[in-house]
């Protein structure tokens, strides 16, 4: 596996997923663009990338939906193209649903899916020209399936599918591929920065966050399924995965086994 020669652009790289994935990439000599709100951490991970000469930073808030366009034109600079754009950046949520001011609801889905479909709205017409590009979509087992303390987090990443999905069969001839990432838990940063029902963050790891796969692991398995170009990959334990596939056939089970399960 390498990626000699692409330029990958990534979000969200300022930690967890996004920074094992671009550590990963750039071990297989890709070129990187990396972005996020923070530009100090870039700056750090760009330094620890094999080839640091080879990533370049464009900062990124995906809240800013007029801003979109133009950091798209930015981040095409940076190398003269964009061969796959990993949208990552997303915020998760620990609340019950009664719990949840709608506020959180809607920055939830602005970050999630409203500022990701606007950045793949972005970069499209790019793709569309060059006759080929690759969307590469960090969603979660929980876009697949439900659970308690993450309803508008669900609902934003099953959301992700539907667009995506949409994208990939619309835009098959133009030779755009869609791969849709669906993690499972991982060790990362991601349940102490999960939005509680009154917008704060929840300022604790999870349990099962802090048992999931490490995200270097789970970098290199994202790594290979973005170089197989698949198209819907579950990287997660097996519980999680038993979960997708218990929803699938088996619905009145699942039902009653996910309001026994802990998902904290």
């Amino acid at each position: 596996m390498h990626f000699t020669n692409k330029i990958i652009w990534i979000t969200g790289a300022s930690s967890g997923i996004g920074k094992a994935l671009a550590i990963e990439l750039a071990n297989n000599n890709a070129f990187l663009i990396l972005s996020s709100r923070k530009k100090q951490d870039l700056a750090q991970i760009q330094k620890a990338c094999k080839n640091p000469e080879n990533v370049k930073i464009v900062p990124l808030d995906l809240e800013k939906y007029d801003k979109l366009e133009e950091v798209a034109k930015l981040a095409i600079a940076a190398f003269g193209r964009i061969d796959i754009l990993v949208n990552n950046a997303g915020i998760s949520q620990r609340s019950l649903l009664k719990d949840t001011n709608i506020a959180v609801d809607k920055r939830i889905m602005e970050v999630n899916y409203l500022g990701n479909i606007g950045l793949a709205k972005a970069i499209l017409p790019h793709f569309i020209t060059n006759k080929k590009g690759h969307f590469v979509v960090t969603t979660s087992i929980v876009g697949k399936i439900g659970t308690p303390l993450r309803s508008s987090y669900a609902a934003s990443k099953h959301a992700l599918h539907g667009f995506y999905d949409s994208l990939r069969a619309e835009h098959y001839k133009d030779n755009i591929t869609v791969t849709l990432v669906c993690p499972g838990f991982v060790n990362t940063n991601i349940s102490k920065n999960a939005l509680t029902g009154d917008g704060s963050p929840q300022n604790k790891m999870d349990t099962a966050t802090a048992n999931g796969l490490p995200a270097n692991y789970f970098a290199k398995l994202m790594a290979k399924a973005i170089y197989k170009e698949k198209e819907e990959v579950y990287i997660a334990g097996t519980k999680e995965k038993l979960g997708v596939y218990m929803k699938r056939w088996f619905p009145k089970v699942f039902s009653i086994l996910i309001r026994k399960i802990s998902v904290t």
